[in-house]
């Protein structure tokens, strides 16, 4: 009877009007809380019929009829829209407060609520009114308060075409799609056991932990009396289940879905909400694709700063403890709240800053043995024989390094480079590619350790991706094509194989011409060096002509990286271009098709004229008498008479700190000027008072939205420093360190970026960090191939060690000592008959400066035959010797790194013993748990029907 009259007191569906929208929603809830004592007195289950009445009245809503278009006063269903008002209280919204509760004023006046105080706001979709999709909003609108989320309108302070539609979802939605996404929530509070120890093993503990009673507290330890107590960490978690509710810890409904879950849940609803008749026609990511609406966003849990300190009065919510334990600069040596930050911006973000974190903390060893190869350096360099030969060697004319301009010079004019390449390349350097090549390795490998255990901290260890959605533009080019889905078996729509190899076909010869691009850049500043150097050298002011090899060497790097910088614009548009060609099914496969090309553009970008300073500069360049030319006209660069490497090291020191420098500026100044330039206006048009009034929703909304590419720019930042840091380590060991002083600020960016510059983004879930592991490993490999060309063909070490054991004074004694070094740098120099230059290249000096009368010989890098040989200028039998243990050197090289990197690899595993055990465990745990909650449930029920007089027979247990 209950139920009959409740139901015939329901309107109708199709009858009602806009404005008694809320009111059925209200009436739904008012009929499931007033049936309910009926229900229980009875043997029959009415709550499925309600259930599938329920079910009937959201398909009448979900129909597109015409009914509710003409009823409606308003496109856009004005009737919720309240002008500015905070904090007024709607007669709707009275209707849900339970009686007797007090609502707090603080939650009517923080915009983080509904106007009756009660209803957090979980998203925010925003629009404008003058937009002409009306009628998709309306209907889409309605579909969402047809599937249970309860909605508010509310018009901008500061521009009233702009309208914020406030979203909430009531705990039976949340409880029904945590069910449906399998959500983990906490039902029992983690049990640890303590492994059984020996009465000596707790004696030597006990004294341990006296001594260090005596250390000062680890200061890179977190307070942890300023962090929240993450309760979900501290209990085991199962796959939410309404059937089982009891079994789950709920002190609060409110709380017990953070809010980085409900505004997952509630994204989820809207991705899944039509908004038009028609098949694909479905979701808000299409909605904010054809600018139904402007944006989609969740709150941040206001404001990041307070008036009252931390230490006294605790944080004001998640933000603000985020902002004083994350984000601030004054706490850059401690370690990062990873928990927290996964709380509230969610487990893919979280998993970014743990890479980061884990990266920069692996640098610690790499910058330190760096460090230490550099000061080995400087502390030998009063004993390193090739250097003080050089420096000594003030009758030794060296040869023009360009036509005509450039003069006859002292070997010992070079005696600075000289001894800053001893800096670099010294006895150290081959341990320390070695050790780095290792290290690349051993950090991917206890990154993979420690992923496994931040995904069994997080409950990602059984998480799967469910099956993506096909991408719009996906089904409107190949809507006409169908073929069932083997997973889920509908239909959906089809590439063809050819058409599908043909767009790879014209994409590969996309990336194929803009990396000849790259080399055309390449080649134009190798013509504006060869060019340069003679003008340099031409010069008026004498520390330019003086120093004409370094001047050009700087000035053509700095031009690199803004040609470095213009192309890497060029490359986004391109490879999006290209990207979208192709045509992927699902955004993951969009997503990694595009990174794969910005990563190839931009490395290749990046890294070329390196390659070239690196394997190419002064390797071709002929020998005085006999130059080899660009288009018959431009010689060749030749390296500077102390060798190659500090040109190398200039390269890779400029543009490594002029991109970081660059790159941060763009990370955070960028947003900063735009936020100050938006809060500025603000301020000149209502005034600082006013400002401050502004609801959360107006505050989010004035901030800077996450690069539409997500983390792609932070991963490609850190990739491409990875690459700086191992491929060419073996030529600048200090790049460790840059790196390691670069990311302690790039985590603080970072973090300041995302609490307070950026909007809230969704919080979403991932495994690990995706395609860009496979993109570490690649570099790990190409980094073992270059440092053994950087070492065998760049440096010097090979030339060194073949003097010293067949050349030099130690030949045959198997010594290699500075000893042995004596005279190795008139063995590395072969001599010139000066009347043997071409016409083009034979320098306006004779060189009379020197001796008084024109030079008849000078010298140059090279292992030839003197003028009056029989084969003039012919290779030297030390050039071919040179050249076999360059390329002995190699091959041992390569191959001993790679068997140490595979066996180590080999030898730690992916997942660490004691995690495996405590999962092993926790999988036994939860089996016991669940066994013994259902059991104490049914013993709790058959007591108190035996209370009410029921009993039945053959009752279990």
């Amino acid at each position: 009877a209950g139920f009959s009259t409740a139901l015939s007191q329901t309107p109708s569906i199709s009858s009602i009007s806009s404005e008694g929208r809320e009111d059925l929603q209200v009436n739904r809830l008012e009929t499931q809380i007033w049936i309910k004592p009926d229900i229980q007195k009875t043997d029959v289950d009415f709550s499925e019929i309600l259930n599938a009445i329920q079910e009937i009245a959201k398909d009448v809503n979900i129909f597109f009829d015409e009914l509710e278009g003409v009823n409606s006063p308003s496109k856009d269903d004005d009737s919720l829209l309240h002008h500015g008002n905070l904090t007024s209280t709607s007669d709707d919204a009275s209707r849900l407060e339970v009686v007797g509760e007090e609502v707090p004023d603080k939650n009517k006046t923080n915009g983080l609520y509904f106007r009756d105080g009660k209803c957090r706001i979980d998203y925010i979709l925003v629009y404008r009114k003058s937009n002409p999709q009306a009628e998709k909003r309306e209907i889409f609108e309605r579909n969402i308060r047809a599937e249970g989320l309860q909605m508010e309108k509310e018009s901008s302070l500061t521009n009233s075409d702009i309208i914020f539609v406030k979203l909430h979802a009531p705990w039976e939605v949340l409880g029904k799609y945590a069910e449906l996404m399998n959500v983990r929530m906490p039902f029992r509070r983690k049990i640890y056991y303590l492994h059984r120890r020996y009465k000596f093993m707790n004696r030597i503990e006990k004294q341990i932990s006296r001594f260090r009673g005596w250390l000062p507290r680890k200061p890179m330890k977190l307070d942890k009396e300023t962090l929240p107590d993450l309760e979900e960490n501290d209990c085991y978690t199962a796959p939410f289940s309404q059937q089982r509710i009891h079994h789950f810890i709920i002190h609060n409904k409110e709380t017990f879905f953070n809010n980085a879950t409900r505004s997952r849940i509630v994204h989820h609803i809207l991705q899944r909400v039509k908004y038009e008749e028609g098949k694909n026609k479905i979701g808000l990511n299409r909605l904010l694709s054809n600018g139904s609406y402007e944006a989609a966003f969740p709150l941040h849990e206001g404001s990041y700063r307070s008036k009252n300190s931390i230490r006294t009065h605790g944080a004001e919510n998640h933000r603000h403890l985020l902002y004083e334990c994350w984000a601030s600069w004054g706490v850059w040596y401690k370690y990062q709240p990873l928990d927290l930050v996964r709380r509230y911006f969610g487990e893919k973000i979280g998993l970014y800053f743990a890479w980061l974190g884990w990266y920069t903390g692996m640098l610690f060893p790499a910058a330190f043995i760096g460090l230490f190869v550099f000061l080995y350096g400087v502390t030998t360099l009063n004993h390193c024989q090739v250097s003080k030969e050089v420096c000594q060697a003030t009758d030794i004319i060296m040869c023009p390094i360009c036509d005509k301009y450039c003069p006859f010079m002292r070997l010992s004019d070079s005696c600075v480079y000289a001894k800053v390449t001893h800096l670099f390349d010294n006895g150290a350097t081959v341990f320390f590619a070695v050790f780095m090549a290792v290290w690349a390795t051993v950090f991917l490998e206890f990154w993979k350790r420690r992923r496994a255990v931040i995904a069994y901290d997080w409950d990602l260890i059984d998480w799967e991706e469910e099956e993506e959605e096909i991408r719009p533009q996906f089904e409107a080019k190949y809507s006409k094509k169908e073929r069932m889905n083997p997973i889920s078996g509908k239909p959906e729509p089809y590439q063809a194989f050819a058409d599908k190899c043909s767009r790879l076909i014209v994409s590969a010869s996309g990336i194929f011409f803009m990396i000849c691009v790259v080399i055309a850049a390449v080649f134009g500043i190798v013509i504006y060096r060869v060019v340069t150097v003679s003008t340099f050298a031409a010069f008026k002011w004498a520390l330019i002509r003086n120093n004409s090899q370094v001047a050009t060497t700087g000035t053509a790097v700095c031009i690199n990286f803004c040609i470095i910088m213009l192309l890497n614009v060029l490359y986004e548009k391109v490879a999006l271009f290209l990207t979208n060609l192709e045509q992927p099914r699902t955004e993951s496969e969009w997503e990694n098709s595009f990174t794969l090309k910005m990563f190839l553009f931009q490395f290749v970008n990046l890294n070329s004229s390196t390659f070239y300073i690196a394997f190419f500069l002064g390797r071709f360049t002929g020998h005085p008498g006999a130059y080899l030319r660009l288009i018959n006209r431009w010689r060749l660069e030749e390296c500077h008479p102390s060798g190659c490497l500090i040109d190398l090291c200039m390269q890779m020191g400029i543009i490594m700190v002029l991109k970081q420098t660059w790159n941060n500026f763009m990370e955070l100044g960028y947003p900063l000027i735009q936020n100050w330039w938006t809060r500025r206006k603000l301020r000149q048009e209502y005034g600082t008072q006013r400002k401050t009034s502004f609801p959360q929703w107006e505050k989010d909304y004035n901030l800077q939205p996450m690069n539409a590419y997500g983390l792609f720019d932070e991963y490609l930042e850190m990739i491409l420093q990875f690459g700086f840091t191992t491929i060419f380590v073996a030529a600048f060991p200090l790049a460790p360190l840059l790196a390691l002083l670069n990311n302690i600020i790039e985590i603080r960016l970072d973090a300041y970026k995302f609490v307070t510059q950026w909007r809230r983004p969704l919080a979403s879930r991932a495994k690990d960090i995706g395609i860009w592991y496979g993109i570490l490993e690649g570099i790990g490999i190409l980094s073992v191939i270059t440092n053994a060309f950087v070492i065998a063909v760049t440096s010097d070490f090979i030339p060194r060690l073949v003097y010293a054991y067949k050349y030099g004074p130690c030949a045959g004694q198997g010594e290699a000592g500075q000893k042995c070094m004596v005279g190795y740098v008139n063995a590395s120099l072969s001599v010139f008959l000066v009347s043997d230059f071409e016409n083009r290249s034979e320098p306006t000096s004779n060189g009379s400066e020197f001796s008084g009368s024109p030079l008849k010989y000078c010298r140059y890098r090279d292992y030839r035959d003197p003028p009056h040989s029989p084969v003039p200028y012919g290779y030297t039998l030390q050039f071919w010797h040179v050249l076999a243990a360059r390329l002995a050197f190699i091959i041992v090289f390569e191959h001993l790194v790679f068997c140490i990197k595979h066996l180590i690899s080999y030898l730690i595993p992916d997942l660490p013993k004691d995690l495996r055990d405590r999962m092993r465990r926790e999988k036994y745990l939860i089996q016991e748990m669940m066994y013994e909650a259902e059991l104490e449930r049914l013993q709790k029920e058959r007591k108190e029907r035996k209370k009410n007089g029921k009993s039945y027979h053959n009752e279990w247990p």
